[in-house]
């Protein structure tokens, strides 16, 4: 690991400036891991449409992957992109306004149980990214349940109009699983973002001795979450294969 590489906030983050931003700001191997969750749960239900998977996967990646990203740049610059915070602001109302208007249609067209999610989904958007309350929906557990089993129950719904014991048993499996994405994100955002220098070794029993670099503290919880980002989405498209073949 070059230290111009841990310079980077991010393991997926371009070089700063211009269009390179806008991709960062998106958090691609995230963004694609928690729309998996969408595919699944809608993949899960009875009677599958694809327009239904299509309007869901939208609606999320313009609130989560849009637009709660933007709003999570505007508090503090965590990827540290050039993007104007007017900007960033515009691109959060936009998105998440836009999200939730396909939830609205989507509870008329389809089923009013969707009218709940839609307005947890409009309100954890901005509460955990911008820390509001004094931040008590900022935390391990909220992260859980609105970037992990929220998006499995909401296109449950949205596909099939009801709840039953196969969705709720796919949202433990995400809320779980975010909840281990979160604990490997937060380690390795740490170690890029608020480490300025990291000295020291490790002795192992037979008397070796491995020096402690930022290869090695990253090394493993990097390859982890790309490992765990791609098996998401593998998932998610077979499923959806299965489904709609």
């Amino acid at each position: 690991m070059t230290s111009a590489s841990r310079s980077r906030p991010a393991f997926y983050a371009l070089d700063s400036g211009g269009w390179r931003d806008y991709v960062t700001l998106l958090h691609p191997p995230y963004t694609l891991w928690h729309l998996s969750y969408v595919a699944i749960g809608a993949s899960l239900a009875p009677g599958l449409q694809a327009h239904r998977l299509v309007w869901g996967l939208l609606a999320f990646f313009l609130a989560m992957g849009v637009g709660a990203h933007a709003l999570d740049e505007l508090n503090g610059r965590p990827l540290r992109t050039r993007i104007p915070a007017g900007v960033l602001i515009a691109v959060a109302i936009v998105s998440i306004g836009a999200a939730t208007a396909i939830g609205v249609g989507a509870a008329i067209a389809w089923t009013l149980w969707l009218v709940p999610f839609v307005v947890f989904g409009a309100f954890i958007a901005a509460a955990y990214t911008l820390e509001l309350v004094g931040g008590r929906f900022h935390g391990d557990l909220w992260f859980a349940l609105a970037w992990g089993a929220f998006p499995v129950l909401t296109a449950y719904v949205g596909a099939s109009g009801t709840l039953r014991a196969e969705a709720l048993l796919a949202a433990l499996f995400a809320a779980l699983l975010s909840a281990a994405q979160r604990r490997l994100s937060t380690q390795v955002r740490n170690i890029r973002r608020r480490v300025s220098a990291i000295s020291g070794s490790l002795v192992y029993n037979d008397g070796s001795v491995e020096a402690i670099d930022e290869r090695t503290l990253l090394a493993t919880p990097e390859a982890a979450l790309r490992a765990l980002s791609v098996s998401v989405v593998a998932l998610a498209a077979a499923l959806v294969v299965l489904r709609l073949s």
